[in-house]
């Protein structure tokens, strides 16, 4: 009977434990890189967190309040284009629409990101008369509410101060603003048209916000995305007021104030 030989492998060197912990390493920090790529992609996409340091917004965002933002709620953005430029746009964006709380690059210091909310569209006719605001003719209606709960809720440097509380609606938006009875810087400013592919921002604590009445409009490419909830709530101990957990806030949409 004729003996079958099969074909062995031919001898190779084993390979040794640091060449095993090499490769190892280096599979690793490869997905280490894919994964944090990934992550700031998507960021940069779709949803990013932010956390707010000043009280520009209150009553609709605390100092420490942290927020989720809809970063493609105006377009799909190619990841990363809006890092050092311009961002670009993968389907066509849509605009702004009045009553949107907005994250964008601060004008006069891109690399800075303010958060207002859009009060006039390009086009609009924006007027202002003892802090009333008209938009295209037509008053922006306002209800003094209490504000017992808004003001205990306030961070302690703005406790000083005498506030009145307003229910109003801002496009489509309903929410809280509130003004200092003694301020009257901005009260009052006459007609303007809000230029093409620009905004017109103000802050809902509206006489303690950097604005779009201090310093102008805010171009459609400095928007980064459209701000949706609150996803938690805490001030820092090195923050102006110290140490202060919110959980009642944790989870809210924004303008949830118009609940109560």
């Amino acid at each position: 009977m004729e003996e079958i030989k099969d074909q062995e492998t031919p001898n190779q060197d084993p390979i040794s434990e640091a060449q095993k912990r090499k490769k190892y390493i280096i599979k690793e920090i490869y997905s280490i890189i894919l994964i944090v790529v990934g992550v700031f992609a998507f960021r940069s996409t779709f949803y990013e967190p932010f956390r707010i340091p000043t009280g520009s917004m209150i009553p609709t965002l605390m100092i420490g309040d942290f927020i989720v933002v809809d970063k493609w709620a105006y377009g799909f953005k190619v990841p990363f284009s809006d890092m050092f430029t311009d961002p670009v746009y993968v389907t066509t964006p849509s605009s702004p629409e009045r009553g949107d709380v907005v994250v964008f690059k601060y004008p006069v210091e891109p690399n800075i990101n303010y958060i207002k909310r859009v009060i006039g569209v390009p086009g609009d006719e924006v007027e202002m008369i003892d802090k009333v605001v008209y938009v295209n003719g037509k008053v922006i209606e306002r209800e003094i509410i209490p504000g017992k709960e808004i003001f205990a809720d306030m961070d302690e440097k703005f406790q000083q101060y005498s506030f009145n509380f307003y229910k109003t609606k801002t496009g489509n938006h309903t929410h809280i603003v509130q003004t200092e009875r003694q301020s009257y810087n901005k009260a009052t400013i006459p007609t303007f048209t809000v230029p093409k592919d620009k905004y017109f921002v103000m802050g809902d604590n509206r006489d303690f916000s950097a604005d779009s009445r201090w310093w102008g409009f805010v171009p459609f490419e400095n928007i980064k995305g459209k701000a949706r909830f609150i996803w938690f709530s805490m001030r820092f101990p090195w923050d102006q007021n110290g140490f202060k957990m919110r959980f009642h806030r944790i989870g809210h949409l924004i303008d949830w104030w118009q609940e109560d």
